[in-house]
């Protein structure tokens, strides 16, 4: 039995449907993602989780309890929002005592628990300091502090890191990763960013107009894609119509086929079908070059290696592309 097993859920707002008839399950100690575009009902199937937000119908089945009509607080699950929510009249320490605190626990466990999450959040010397006295990195580990301290049956975290920059998001979810592995909690995040989502899970679902997609580890999503739009929403793909993958390959084709970037190799001009760069951009520590080929535009990224390697716009080049790169999608 999965330690969480959603069923059948249900969420409408009047006329309009949040999410319709959803399934998916986590097991114990599980990373499981929610990702998908702004709208698509992630956020409101997190918040049905925790109990914020009532569903029409359906059932949230946690260590085989139905948790649906149980109240937020006696659910057992904590939640990491993306507006941090602390108290701004409370110190570091103060934020993450509240919920022990009504609990009713006794000040020396109290204080030994505190001091042990701030401690695995790497925060003990900011446990003073108020909201306002610290970065955004170090609220968001307070937030997160503050839901383990309970010691959840389940940890949600509902797009957490958005308002970070990127060197400190990059660090926060790494921590996030470490922490729920060393405490083996089940953790569902939501997010629309697909490197947090390929980075940190175990397992993805794919939401898109408020039903699943796809479900399935992140090598999966990112080489199988399922239809047109998880190809679109996950990597750069080039998407190509039936012609013009037959246009590069020779090979027929019956519907749109999905071709990722870097499964496209470039060598001299002798060598593989004959193609003219166009531009390219420098993304760090790839170049996507714009090339055409066969009167197809594609998308291609190379490691950058040296300046020298740089192919100029203009350049003639060999292209090569393998048969089993190209995925036909629906």
């Amino acid at each position: 039995m999965p330690y969480l097993d959603v069923k059948q859920l249900n969420k409408h707002y009047g006329p309009t449907k949040v999410f319709h008839n959803i399934d998916f399950s986590a097991a114990e100690g599980e990373f499981v993602t929610l990702l998908g575009p702004s709208g698509c009902g992630k956020s409101t199937l997190l918040r049905c989780l925790a109990g914020l937000t009532p569903v029409d119908s359906g059932q949230i089945l946690l260590q085989g309890q139905d948790i649906v009509p149980v109240s937020p607080q006696k659910r057992g699950i904590g939640m990491v929002f993306q507006n941090y929510a602390l108290f701004p009249n409370m110190t570091a320490e103060g934020n993450v005592a509240f919920g022990l605190k009504m609990q009713k626990l006794g000040a020396g466990e109290i204080r030994q628990r505190v001091a042990e999450v701030l401690a695995l959040v790497e925060l003990n010397e900011f446990a003073h300091r108020y909201p306002h006295q610290l970065s955004g990195g170090q609220c968001q580990r307070v937030a997160l502090a503050r839901s383990l301290v309970t010691r959840p049956r389940l940890l949600l975290l509902d797009e957490p890191l958005s308002a970070l920059d990127a060197r400190i998001r990059r660090h926060l979810r790494e921590q996030i990763r470490r922490i729920q592995r060393e405490l083996n909690l089940t953790a569902i995040f939501v997010t629309h960013d697909q490197e947090e989502a390929l980075t940190l899970s175990d397992r993805i679902v794919l939401m898109n107009n408020g039903e699943i997609v796809q479900d399935g580890d992140a090598v999966s999503l990112y080489t199988q894609p399922a239809n047109l739009f998880a190809a679109s929403f996950i990597g750069s793909y080039n998407l190509l119509s039936a012609a013009q993958a037959q246009q590069l390959t020779g090979e027929h084709f019956t519907g749109q086929v999905a071709l990722r970037p870097e499964s496209i190799t470039l060598g001299v001009p002798e060598q593989g079908i004959a193609g003219k760069i166009l531009n390219h951009s420098l993304l760090g520590n790839v170049v996507r070059y714009r090339i055409v080929v066969n009167g197809v535009e594609l998308a291609v990224d190379v490691l950058n290696r040296a300046p020298g390697d740089l192919y100029r716009a203009g350049s003639m080049v060999g292209v090569h592309i393998t048969a089993d790169a190209l995925r036909e999608v629906a």
